[in-house]
């Protein structure tokens, strides 16, 4: 059946910029669950299909419908195994689900913190309901109700809800290589730091102990697993990551180099010059020099 709110990856980040929410309906075979890779938005999905969740340093294989909470915190993949794909996807940033004065719980919840339940089973009758909690939102965000947003943010409000009473799913499987697993989310999560888009949004993850936190493991575990996979270590592959976005940045940007400093998380411009130097063994500004 065709359906006329289904809608291009490019407009919904669009939108998505340009207000902070957005609602859309997959179609068949949709690469819209794994394709989405912005770091800002949380995300709901209602999905009927057959898929692998990779989900922190855990998987999960989900035949028949899921409901997914995906946080921008903790890294996700999703490959999908059957050749139909279909439900609906809900996409917001904290700052559009702060207006309700409720998201105090989104990040202490168990639906989106990272040693939760993000992937729950629906049944059929669940199912239809979601429908139509989805279907709904997405009427309102076509609409030119006033309210419309407060509205939106009721209805995420009632999925989280109804989530929260279902009962969370168990079939997690570890990572047959743990190491390898924790490694490969830590890495993608320094990735997911990058690029630096603003001067006023510096780096919130800049130590091993910060992604340990972010990871819910301790930093020696963390460490360990990093340096037997990688043969580094947790701090050089921070430090070399943020030594190529300042040479980005130097380059490629007229930002002067205190707010360089500032946006890659250094309280003063000089300690991000000795960084710098220790790891290249120049300063940044004669790196900007060399490029000019």
């Amino acid at each position: 059946m065709q359906n006329k709110n289904v809608r291009s990856v490019s407009e919904f980040n669009n939108e998505l910029k340009l207000k902070g929410f957005n609602v859309f309906q997959l179609e068949t075979d949709s690469q819209a669950t794994r394709i989405y890779s912005r770091k800002d938005f949380y995300k709901i999905c209602l999905t009927t299909g057959k898929s692998i969740i990779h989900y922190a340093d855990r998987s999960f294989e989900a035949e028949g419908t899921v409901l997914f909470f995906g946080n921008p915190h903790v890294p996700y993949s999703w490959e999908t195994l059957s050749t139909t794909y279909v439900g609906y996807t809900c996409l917001f940033s904290e700052e559009f689900f702060k207006a309700s004065d409720r998201s105090e719980s989104l990040q202490n919840s168990p639906l989106f913190k990272i040693g939760g339940t993000p992937i729950l089973k629906i049944n059929e009758q669940q199912r239809e309901f979601l429908n139509t909690i989805f279907r709904k939102m997405i009427d309102e965000q076509n609409s030119d109700y006033i309210y419309k947003d407060d509205l939106i943010r009721n209805y995420i409000n009632l999925i989280i809800h109804e989530a929260l009473k279902l009962r969370p799913s168990q079939h997690y499987d570890q990572h047959k290589n743990a190491a390898s697993r924790l490694t490969s989310v830590f890495l993608e999560l320094l990735e997911r730091q990058f690029p630096v888009e603003t001067t006023d949004r510096p780096l919130q993850l800049k130590t091993a102990q910060d992604y340990a936190n972010s990871l819910a493991v301790h930093v020696n575990y963390l460490n360990r697993a990093v340096k037997e996979v990688t043969g580094k270590s947790t701090t050089t592959h921070i430090s070399e990551r943020i030594v190529s976005e300042a040479k980005a940045l130097l380059q490629h940007t007229d930002w002067n180099i205190a707010d360089i400093a500032y946006a890659l998380g250094f309280e003063y411009p000089t300690y991000f010059n000795n960084f710098f130097k220790r790891l290249t063994g120049t300063n940044p500004k004669s790196l900007r020099l060399q490029e000019v």
